[in-house]
């Protein structure tokens, strides 16, 4: 974001910290183009739409609960900034999805109201990732959720998860809304209360607070990165994060991996690896086929740099090999080689906090080279 809009945005933010408690001089000297007032960004004078089907906001109601979220969201600026910035990121490959699977647009909006395009954000129901999916709901369309994998963090499988979800459920009630509707709730909850209301109208529905305002929340996101111009974002190319771009390498392993090797294979780091497979739990990469992300232009390559690599780790940790003696334990041994105590821990996963050793148990242990 550039100096001039952070300026604005912080004026903006004072000025309606001002307005609340009463004091609204300094919002006559914003302009309408420097920083639209909160009254004039909720007018809408023309019809909304979700996925193609019209908000009633001829309905008092209905336009009390839109003008709500959209007032809720524009007074959160930096989260709306953020919306935007992240969205250059990822929606490229979220909407190159939809259009494959020959869904609305609109749908990616969703993603924006679950997770606001954060792959580790977790809910108190343990829905997790991109699209917020619990592990039943997950697992049921065909992401893998285990101690070493968790496919809900990942974008290209989560969304594809996503959308074979919203394709079901579309299906099940013929109505967008009502299928976007039981995507936060869940379908035998709506076709509960369509069935105890009598009323497939889902802005006619009394469901949960949360799924009442959720269509709203989705509807919010899309006028705001629609045009953000419109409600006083002036973000420029340079102020968005770049697309997401990587080459695809596949794996088999037969056995651990670590990540560190993985890295270096694309000539990168540890991190880099991580952010782009946020899917990976932990430090290593689990037995079996995997399809990895790595840093554009790394996959050139990758193949030799990473057998070469692989056998050289095999080797050292070989020669890493611990026999346990007899009055050893762990903080004696992290202590005796100068290494952490959790570092242990990282490299014999089979080893917990509480876990007894006996003599000639062998052990991972490699030397501190930091020091």
């Amino acid at each position: 974001m550039n100096k001039n809009t952070l300026l604005k945005v912080m004026a903006g933010i004072l000025c309606m910290v001002l307005m609340a408690a009463g004091d609204d001089t300094c919002a006559q000297k914003l302009t309408a183009s420097e920083y639209p007032s909160l009254i004039s960004a909720i007018r809408q004078e023309s019809p909304l739409f979700f996925c193609d089907e019209k908000v009633p906001l001829d309905q008092q109601t209905v336009r009390e609960r839109f003008e709500k979220e959209l007032l809720l969201s524009l007074w959160d600026r930096a989260q709306a900034i953020l919306w935007m910035k992240r969205a250059s990121r990822y929606f490229p490959h979220i909407e190159k999805m939809l259009k494959q699977h020959q869904l609305p647009a609109d749908l990616k909006y969703v993603a924006i109201v679950e997770s606001a395009l954060q792959p580790h954000v977790g809910s108190s129901k343990g829905a997790l990732g991109f699209w917020q999916f619990t592990k039943s709901t997950g697992r049921n369309y065909g992401l893998t959720i285990n101690s070493e994998i968790d496919e809900r963090r990942n974008i290209f499988t989560a969304t594809n998860a996503a959308m074979t979800y919203f394709k079901a459920l579309y299906d099940l009630f013929g109505s967008w809304t009502l299928a976007a509707a039981a995507y936060n709730v869940g379908e035998n909850r709506i076709e509960t209360e369509i069935i105890i209301q009598q009323s497939r109208d889902y802005y006619q529905l009394y469901l949960p607070l949360e799924t009442q305002r959720y269509i709203f929340k989705i509807i919010a996101a899309k006028l705001i990165l629609s045009a953000p111009g419109k409600y006083g974002f002036d973000l420029g190319e340079k102020d968005s994060y770049p697309r997401l771009q990587f080459d695809r390498v596949q794996l088999e392993t037969g056995q651990k991996i670590p990540i560190q090797v993985i890295a270096q294979a694309a000539e990168t780091n540890f991190k880099a690896i991580k952010d782009l497979n946020p899917q990976i739990r932990g430090y290593y990469l689990g037995e079996g086929t995997h399809e990895i992300l790595v840093p554009k232009g790394a996959g050139k390559a990758f193949r030799l740099r990473y057998e070469q690599l692989l056998g050289q780790w095999i080797k050292e940790r070989e020669k890493s090999l611990y026999v346990v003696r007899k009055g050893d334990n762990l903080s004696s041994i992290a202590n005796r080689f100068n290494v952490p105590l959790n570092a242990l821990f990282i490299w014999n996963e089979a080893v917990g906090m509480n876990a007894d050793i006996y003599p000639g148990d062998q052990l991972i242990v490699y030397p501190n080279q930091q020091k």
